[in-house]
């Protein structure tokens, strides 16, 4: 990692705790870009939160924050995978332990797009979870991003199953209407 792109003009190297606020600023673009929104800013509360989950990450062995630094535009992009653990108790007996590499977010600036620094960030990542002994790699993105599935299904990643999500409340609502 830190391996430098020089004819590319940027560098791929960890992140450092004087990254985070820019980081945060990354993700919340991703969430907006998937959800299609108007740009507009953090709530206080979301933006320390996703700072400590960060800043959590930084000292972890099984987490890796990448940014994408630029020489002249400082920060370009970033990369986060980590370390999960699974007992495969479906496909056989004993007990087993599987790691996979999960990739949770993968932002590069709009402007710095195509100049491979998603392939460099990716590279480290994929890299970071075959030392860790991962065998597969997992990563979510929203079924409306079009984008996403193209550049995911491009690199070998098959959709495996459904994500689906709920409200607590709207299921304690519905178990609730459903004893009656």
């Amino acid at each position: 990692m830190g391996r430098k792109q020089a004819d590319r003009g940027y560098v791929i190297r960890e992140a450092r705790e004087e990254d985070l606020p820019e980081m945060v600023q990354f993700l919340a673009k991703l969430a907006l870009h998937v959800s299609g929104g108007p740009p507009h800013d953090l709530k206080e509360s979301e933006h320390k939160r996703l700072l400590r989950t960060l800043h959590s990450s930084l000292d972890d062995p099984n987490k890796l924050l990448l940014v994408a630094e630029s020489k002249h535009a400082g920060l370009v992009g970033m990369g986060y995978v980590y370390i999960w653990r699974s007992q495969g108790i479906w496909e056989q007996s004993g007990a087993a332990e599987f790691k996979s590499g999960v990739i949770d977010d993968i932002w590069v600036e709009p402007e710095f797009r195509g100049l491979g620094i998603f392939r460099a960030l990716l590279r480290d990542l994929v890299t970071f979870a075959e030392q860790h002994h991962a065998s597969e790699l997992i990563l979510e993105y929203a079924a409306s991003n079009k984008e996403a599935k193209a550049a995911w299904t491009k690199l070998g990643f098959k959709t495996t199953g459904v994500r689906a999500a709920a409200f607590t409340s709207v299921v304690k609502q519905a178990l609730m209407e459903s004893q009656g």
